[in-house]
């Protein structure tokens, strides 16, 4: 294991570099952000989850790039003073379908890369709804994107 030491200012750059990579499609980026054998969970409802290892969390989100249109914006990021996690708020914008998921993330990590996130959906995921998301919430009045950011 490597020992590199990150504080909260490196987690948080890496978290937007991931982002950043995420909505670029950059394999190469997105390899570059986490352990080898880094795990990506996620809520029931999705095929195939968890995502195990950088190249297979690489190339599903590639793969949600070129089909969905995805992209991600990055709402909210709090980062523990005293260890290697970070929680995040994201909006999951798909274009294509012209509707959104929010949710929130808790990453992990080991030696300067993401090892583990743990995704949670803020909404379950209808269908029928345009954009998914807490009920009640006024999203605009907190500052929150309504859209996804410009390329």
């Amino acid at each position: 294991m490597t020992t590199t030491t990150c504080g909260p200012e490196q987690y948080e750059a890496l978290i937007r570099r991931y982002f950043d990579a995420c909505n670029a499609a950059d394999h190469d980026a997105l390899v570059g952000c986490f352990t080898p054998d880094a795990v990506h969970y996620f809520p029931a409802g999705l095929p195939e989850v968890p995502w195990r290892g950088a190249e297979t969390i690489a190339k599903k989100w590639i793969w949600c790039v070129q089909t969905l249109g995805s992209q991600w914006t990055i709402e909210r990021i709090l980062v523990s003073h005293d260890k290697p996690e970070a929680m995040i708020e994201w909006t999951h914008w798909k274009t294509r379908s012209a509707t959104a998921l929010r949710g929130a993330e808790w990453y992990v990590f080991e030696g300067g890369r993401i090892a583990e996130i743990r995704a949670y959906y803020a909404a379950p995921a209808d269908k029928s709804a345009a954009v998914n998301e807490l009920v009640g919430f006024d999203y605009a009045g907190r500052g929150f994107h309504l859209g996804p950011a410009a390329r």
